[in-house]
C-alpha cells in the first residue's frame, strides 16, 4: 500500500486520528512559503485538505478523500500547466511524483468506497502525504517557484516570513 508515496511515518498509531496535540508539521506556517504567490496559496490549501484526511471519521472519510483528490488534480494540473507553458526543464520527475500521489489517493478512495479499506487507511495516507510533501516542495516546487518568478517578474522569489513567538 502507498507504494507510490515513498516516505513513511514512523511511530504513528493508525487507530487514532490526529487531532489533539497536533504536530506543527501538520499545520501550515510561513516556513513553507516558496515566494511564488499562486503556488504558496495552493500549498496552504494542500495542508488543509491533507489535514482533513488525518482527522476524518469513518463517516467523513469518503468526503475527505474526494476533497483531497479534487484539490490534488487542480493543484498538480496547475503546476504542470506552468511547467508546460514555460518550458520548465525539470518537468518529468515532477509530473511523475504528482502521478504517483494521485495513484495512491485513488487506490485508497476506491478501497474505502468498496469497503475493503477503513478510516485508519485514510489516516495513514494523510501521514504519508505529510511525510512526502516537504521534500517535494523543498526540491521540486521551489525550483518551479524560482523559474516562474524569473519568467514573470525577471527576478528571484522574495519570501517574507512572520515570526510568531510566545512571550
Amino acid at each position: 500500500m502507498f507504494t507510490n508515496v515513498e516516505h513513511s511515518h514512523r511511530g504513528h498509531d493508525p487507530e487514532a486520528p490526529v487531532s489533539a496535540g497536533v504536530s506543527a508539521s501538520f499545520v501550515w506556517s510561513d516556513a513553507r512559503l516558496l515566494g511564488y504567490g499562486p503556488m504558496d496559496e495552493t500549498h496552504r490549501e494542500f495542508y488543509q485538505v491533507a489535514f482533513d484526511l488525518l482527522t476524518c471519521s469513518g463517516a467523513t472519510a469518503a468526503m475527505a478523500l474526494e476533497a483531497f483528490e479534487t484539490h490534488a488534480v487542480e493543484h498538480f494540473g496547475e503546476e504542470e500547466e506552468w511547467m508546460r507553458s514555460t518550458a520548465f526543464p525539470a518537468r518529468d520527475c515532477h509530473v511523475e511524483e504528482h502521478a504517483a500521489v494521485l495513484a495512491s489517493v485513488r487506490e485508497v478512495r476506491a478501497g474505502v468506497e468498496a469497503g475493503s479499506m477503513s478510516v485508519e487507511t485514510v489516516h495513514d495516507l494523510g501521514m504519508h502525504l505529510f511525510d512526502w510533501f516537504p521534500g517535494h516542495a523543498d526540491y521540486l516546487d521551489s525550483a518551479l517557484a524560482a523559474w516562474m518568478t524569473k519568467r514573470i517578474m525577471g527576478g528571484q522569489p522574495v519570501v517574507l516570513r512572520r515570526s510568531i513567538r510566545n512571550s
